[in-house]
């Protein structure tokens, strides 16, 4: 299964009302079941430097089919993932990554989102995947 650009295009308007809702200005990156870009956007003011970082949460998501707050959680010295985030040409283990799964609860895709708070930058991401 493969998200859909419709579907795509849900996540992100979700993840844009929340960003709005929390009064922050976000990068929102939407991957296919294959890691690919499938939809972005870039709100009006939000950090440049922020869209390559929803980039890699959203494929860091998807290459390991969870939350990137989690994957962070794992990647601590001593955890099983130490140092994981300097693999497939660079992760990122905070959260802000979130896979999306269809009604058959199968992953078919994830969303990255970039330019607030890590706290913030979940629950974003986590309204956008919420809207498949």
């Amino acid at each position: 299964m493969n998200i859909t650009l419709a579907q795509a295009e849900k996540v992100i308007a979700a993840a844009k009302a929340k960003s709005v809702e929390l009064d922050t200005k976000m990068n929102i990156c939407v991957v296919d079941a294959g890691a690919n870009i499938l939809a972005f956007v870039r709100m009006d003011g939000a950090w440049l430097g922020s869209a390559d970082i929803s980039l890699k949460k959203a494929k860091t998501a998807r290459f390991f089919d969870m939350d990137t707050g989690v994957i962070g959680s794992l990647s601590q010295p001593g955890g099983s993932l130490y140092n994981i985030e300097h693999s497939n040409g660079g992760l990122i283990s905070f959260p802000g990554g979130v896979p999306i799964k269809n009604k058959a609860d199968e992953i078919i895709g994830a969303i990255g989102v970039s330019g607030s708070s890590v706290e913030n930058d979940h629950a974003v991401a986590a309204a956008g995947a919420a809207a498949v």
